[in-house]
């Protein structure tokens, strides 16, 4: 993986925001920065997402009357397994390079703790297959891929270490719900 796709990640892990388009912003606050290259997907009238390829975005509101609220973003790094990076934005690209088809969670973790920057470990109600981690400065979770799931089987082309998404939004009251309860 080249040294500027990590910087991505780094840098979406420390702050909380993919190219500055943080997890609150509005539709049209995402999509200046992202570019219109999305696909929408809507449940009813009250949520919508954006897969802007790797990257997705949520929003909800009350009513058709009301103005969409940002909930979360996620990077689904598990799609450059299969996708390759021409799944990730353009305007990623354009601004950290090439991506490569695998995310260790070993480097991510190196490269943040030269940063200073540490994560957490959360218990994960899908344990032993994905560990899950958190830093608590910028709320961002990490969820890896750790074990074959009972039959054994291959994710895809997922291996052992990947890292499968990073999620905005984890609160220390999500932890904390986490640690009460596995």
């Amino acid at each position: 993986m080249t040294p500027h796709s990590l910087a991505f990640y780094v840098d979406v892990v420390t702050t909380g925001t993919v190219l500055g388009a943080g997890p609150t912003d509005s539709p049209e606050q995402v999509t200046a920065i992202l570019g219109p290259d999305s696909a929408e997907n809507s449940v009813g009238e009250h949520s919508m997402w954006r897969d802007y390829g790797m990257a997705e975005f949520f929003w909800c509101r009350e009513s058709p009357d009301h103005p969409w609220a940002g909930l979360h973003f996620t990077l689904q790094t598990h799609r450059l397994a299969t996708l390759g990076g021409s799944t990730v934005n353009r305007a990623i690209r354009e601004q950290y390079g090439r991506f490569d088809r695998h995310l260790r969670y070993d480097r991510l973790e190196r490269l943040l703790g030269r940063r200073g920057v540490h994560l957490e470990d959360v218990p994960n109600p899908n344990a032993p297959s994905y560990s899950l981690h958190w830093q608590p400065g910028s709320g961002v979770s990490v969820l890896v891929f750790r074990a074959h799931g009972r039959t054994g089987r291959r994710r895809g082309d997922a291996r052992l270490g990947d890292v499968h998404a990073i999620a905005s939004s984890m609160t220390a009251e999500r932890v904390a719900w986490y640690r009460a309860r596995h």
